[in-house]
């Protein structure tokens, strides 16, 4: 980890920077990684390509570990925890695209993924802790995060990104989601530890909804010598369902198909003052990261010049 940050941050941050092992599901360790803290940001929560083999230790692992971070939180006398939601805790109950911070899910849904009933429990778990013993908690409700990497092992909102770079969609299905650049959810992360207004407040940070054609369209523009590898025709949603019988990734957006999953950052706008990059930047980064990595292949001259 020193190594992957090492590109990234000066030597004196790095040098003051120091690490605590805690597991989530475990009690050990989580006192130590809070002790002395002013705040605490818990990001860390399973995101599971596809649907897992087990909800309930998906659920347990996400819900229980938050809750440890935010005891150890109260116990060390933090100001104020900034825990990171999802918008799969906001687009998948009774209300209507753009979503708000007012939108709940609705975990026993029939668009209540693993994932989404994970992310969902455990921020209402959260909120219902902090009210107990008075702590002071805000969220961040993300959308899909992408932009650059660390290094070589990424997480799952990429993965689609690498997917379609590598030519491993066949087709393009009719789903979509709302897109926002790591680097602005950091910093979204930075103003509600910070900023008094953002006190017992939740805060979706995400950008303009893309359709999967629409992504693959910047992917194309931007990477003309992978057009060969990009999907071209869409898939049927008949297609999709028939599939995600078998196929866990294809069961994970079966309910989503042909669904405006947009979202409404105007509150943390208005309240954090927060502001993003262009959601095109975004994908780019991925993608470009990908490459120089070595996680896409480059593409041969010949291979290019074809295109």
């Amino acid at each position: 980890m020193r190594r992957l940050l090492g590109a990234h941050i000066g030597k004196d941050a790095l040098e003051r920077l120091s690490f605590v092992q805690a597991d989530l599901d475990s009690d050990d360790g989580w006192p130590a990684a809070v002790e002395g803290c002013r705040y605490v940001i818990h990001t860390a929560s399973p995101f599971p390509p596809g649907f897992p083999e087990n909800t309930d230790a998906l659920i347990q692992t996400a819900r229980e570990g938050a809750l440890r971070v935010l005891l150890a939180a109260h116990n060390a006398r933090v100001e104020r925890v900034v825990l990171t939601s999802s918008i799969g805790a906001t687009n998948h109950g009774d209300g209507q695209a753009p979503f708000t911070e007012e939108n709940w899910t609705d975990p026993n849904g029939p668009r209540a993924t693993p994932y989404y009933q994970s992310k969902t429990l455990t921020e209402r778990a959260a909120w219902a802790f902090a009210r107990d013993v008075g702590l002071e908690l805000t969220v961040i409700n993300p959308s899909m995060i992408l932009g650059p990497l660390l290094g070589a092992n990424f997480g799952t909102s990429v993965g689609p990104i690498h997917h379609l770079m590598t030519g491993q969609f066949q087709g393009i299905p009719r789903f979509g989601f709302s897109v926002v650049d790591v680097r602005d959810v950091a910093r979204a992360h930075l103003l509600a530890m910070t900023q008094p207004e953002a006190k017992d407040q939740r805060f979706i940070v995400g950008g303009r909804f893309f359709w999967l054609k629409d992504l693959v369209a910047v992917l194309a523009a931007s990477f003309p010598e992978y057009v060969s590898r990009l999907p071209s025709g869409e898939v049927p949603d008949e297609v999709v369902r028939a599939m995600a019988e078998s196929d866990s990734h294809a069961r994970t957006i079966v309910h989503e198909l042909n669904r405006d999953l947009s979202v409404s950052a105007a509150k943390a706008r208005h309240v954090l003052n927060w502001r993003s990059r262009s959601e095109e930047e975004a994908i780019r980064a991925s993608a470009q990261s990908l490459i120089d990595l070595g996680l896409i292949a480059a593409m041969p001259p010949t291979a290019a010049a074809s295109v």
